[in-house]
C-alpha cells in the first residue's frame, strides 16, 4: 500500500482530472493529493524505436499513452498519463514478462546503480506537456536466495526493472537513492502536484 499523508486540496477551478493509468500505486498517490479524479486508460502499443535512450523512451511511451485522448479532450479537462522505466548501463528494463526474466533483471541490477525514469504527460485542450524525473537507485549485491524469495513471495511482474522499492526487496536490497522516492514507486508526486497547480491557475 502506498501511503502519503494528505495535503491541502488544490483548487481545481472547475477542472476535471483524468488519470490515464491503471496503476494502483499511481491511483493511491493521486488520492493522497486530496483531489477528485476519474480513471480512464486505453491499451496502447508501448514499443519504441531502438535508437531511443533513457528518458527519450519514457517520453515517447507517454506520448503513445496520451494519443487516444487527443481527439476526446474537452475544455477544462486535464488528462495525466505516466510511464516509468529502469535504465542501467545503457540498457532499458521494462516490466518482465515472466519470473525467469524478472530473475535476469534483478541479477543484472545487483550491486549496481541505475536510473528510474518517470515521464508524466499533462494534456488539456490548449496543449500537451511532459515532465520527466530521474532518480538514481543503488542496489547492494543481492544473493540468489534473496532474488528467488522476492520473486516467489511478491509481485515483480507489474513493475519496471522487476522490483518495487516499497516491497521487501527495497528494504533489504537498496543501499540508497538520490532523488524522489515516489518517482521510483511510479509517480514524482511533488512535481506532479506543482504542475497540476500551475495548469489550473492558467487562465
Amino acid at each position: 500500500m502506498v501511503q502519503v499523508s494528505n495535503s491541502i486540496m488544490i483548487p481545481l477551478k472547475g477542472y476535471e482530472i483524468i488519470l490515464a493509468s491503471g496503476s494502483p500505486r499511481r491511483k493511491a498517490f493521486l488520492e493522497s493529493l486530496n483531489i477528485p479524479f476519474s480513471i480512464q486508460s486505453f491499451s496502447v502499443d508501448e514499443s519504441f524505436p531502438a535508437s531511443l535512450k533513457g528518458k527519450e523512451i519514457s517520453e515517447f511511451i507517454v506520448k503513445q499513452k496520451n494519443a487516444p485522448f487527443v481527439s476526446k479532450i474537452q475544455d477544462r479537462q486535464l488528462v495525466i498519463s505516466a510511464d516509468t522505466i529502469v535504465w542501467c548501463e545503457n540498457r532499458y528494463l521494462g516490466k518482465p514478462k515472466n519470473n525467469e526474466e524478472a530473475k535476469r533483471m534483478l541479477t543484472f541490477l545487483s550491486g549496481k546503480s541505475h536510473q528510474v525514469i518517470t515521464s508524466v504527460g499533462f494534456l488539456t485542450v490548449q496543449k500537451f506537456e511532459i515532465i520527466t524525473e530521474i532518480t538514481e537507485v543503488y542496489f547492494k549485491d543481492l544473493t540468489e536466495q534473496e532474488i528467488d524469495h522476492y520473486i516467489e513471495k511478491e509481485s515483480p511482474l507489474d513493475k519496471a526493472g522487476a522490483y518495487g522499492i516499497q516491497d521487501w526487496i527495497g528494504s533489504v536490497g537498496i543501499n540508497r537513492i538520490e532523488g524522489s522516492y515516489t518517482n521510483v514507486v511510479g509517480l514524482p508526486l511533488a512535481q506532479v502536484k506543482e504542475k497540476i497547480f500551475l495548469i489550473v491557475q492558467e487562465e
